[in-house]
């Protein structure tokens, strides 16, 4: 089979819920596009163009968004990020159609595990680079430990859904790891999805004596938690938010400006990183974003462009071109630095899985913007040094 021009597609959601956290990535597609025209594999010039389908947030479009891809653009990889019904609903489908896919910004587990997968029987055609629900249990226990004492009382506000049931396995990482540094979680049971009110587990809250929230809940429904709980007299010295308050709060539903949200951090202006195909910082990165958006950097933004960064190499690396099977051989043994980090998909946690690090991160009341996401802990990526000490709320 001769090779043509080499593609690599995108399954985007330009609009719908998703529509925050698909914007860095259409950006970059959009930055990159004039300049990523070829890749050179074996000593020989191949033309190499980007393109992008709008899974509109519905894992249904987002299935026929890689058909139209695959069929259509013949894209030898296929890139995704965010989403847990949207992301695994791509991925299944390149592994049913037989092509390459990268993705992101998920917990290794939930990829996995979400999709009914198992570390001895490997996927064959998908490849995930992320962090671990053990990683977050890690960076927010610490900042526990740095509000209340060792065995103080944590208050777990997790859905009923995917996110939940996987944050309270007793095996797959968050549980587990939080227990071993001693801290007691409270978990009054999932709430549905979005929530109409917190009172039962406010009240379960206060009865245990819990200081500490630590949730992956909606911006929307943590805001009428925030609310409510104020409005039970129970008042969280510190919350921890994975999930959708890893982005700047911009609900309507209530303000968390005086929270005293935490969260984690995979991605920031501050990573000491630069990307494989030009050099360029985290921090120039996230500045051009800004003055080409004029909106806020978000934490996707690295990690989509490390995306293109990783398609790019493995077609500048597989053995053959024609075949896509050598493409995806290519991305499994990838050890490649980029914008996001080091990523190495010899020494995973699964062999379809590169971990990048986490640390600590706050939002705070903010200077050019209205919040700002400080780094207050960084024990896993120390090269990352904090800007902010941690705040408590009172």
């Amino acid at each position: 089979m001769a090779v043509g021009d080499l593609c690599i597609g995108a399954v985007i959601p330009h609009t719908g819920r998703l529509s925050r956290l698909g914007d860095p990535l259409s950006f970059v597609l959009n930055l990159l596009a004039p300049t990523v025209t070829h890749v050179v594999n074996d000593g020989r010039r191949h033309n190499l163009r980007l393109a992008g389908r709008d899974s509109r947030s519905d894992p249904a479009v987002a299935r026929r968004a890689v058909h139209e891809l695959v069929e259509q653009e013949r894209a030898q990889v296929v890139l995704t990020l965010g989403g847990t019904q949207v992301l695994p609903a791509v991925a299944d489908t390149c592994e049913e159609l037989g092509v390459p896919c990268v993705s992101t910004t998920f917990p290794w587990q939930a990829y996995v595990y979400g999709r009914g997968g198992d570390p001895s029987r490997p996927f064959a055609w998908t490849y995930h680079f992320a962090w671990g629900l053990d990683d977050i249990a890690d960076v927010f226990t610490e900042m526990w430990q740095l509000c209340a004492p060792h065995s103080a009382p944590v208050g777990c506000l997790w859905n009923n859904q995917l996110p939940g049931r996987l944050l309270r396995h007793p095996h797959h990482g968050f549980l587990p790891q939080a227990a071993e540094r001693g801290h007691r979680l409270v978990d009054p049971g999932g709430y549905r999805e979005p929530a109409t009110t917190f009172t039962p587990y406010i009240d379960h809250f206060r009865q245990a004596g819990t200081e500490i929230i630590t949730t992956a809940a909606t911006e929307d429904d943590l805001a009428l938690f925030h609310r409510q709980a104020i409005e039970h007299g129970l008042r969280p010295r510190l919350i921890t938010s994975s999930r959708w308050l890893t982005y700047p709060c911009t609900t309507a539903a209530g303000d968390l400006s005086g929270a005293g949200i935490a969260t984690l951090v995979y991605w920031s202006p501050r990573h000491p990183f630069r990307s494989s195909l030009d050099g360029t910082t985290p921090a120039l990165l996230a500045e051009v974003y800004e003055q080409h958006t004029g909106n806020q950097w978000l934490q996707p933004l690295g990690l989509a462009y490390a995306l293109v960064e990783v398609a790019v190499h493995a077609l500048s690396t597989a053995d053959d071109l024609a075949d896509r099977r050598s493409v995806a051989q290519a991305i499994s043994r990838t050890r490649l630095d980029t914008i996001a980090g080091p990523l190495d998909w010899t020494s995973g946690p699964t062999p379809n899985v590169a971990l990048i690090p986490l640390v600590g991160g706050q939002w705070r009341p903010g200077g050019r913007h209205p919040v700002e996401l400080a780094i207050v802990t960084s024990t896993r990526l120390p090269e990352v040094r904090p800007n902010a000490d941690l705040a408590f709320a009172r």
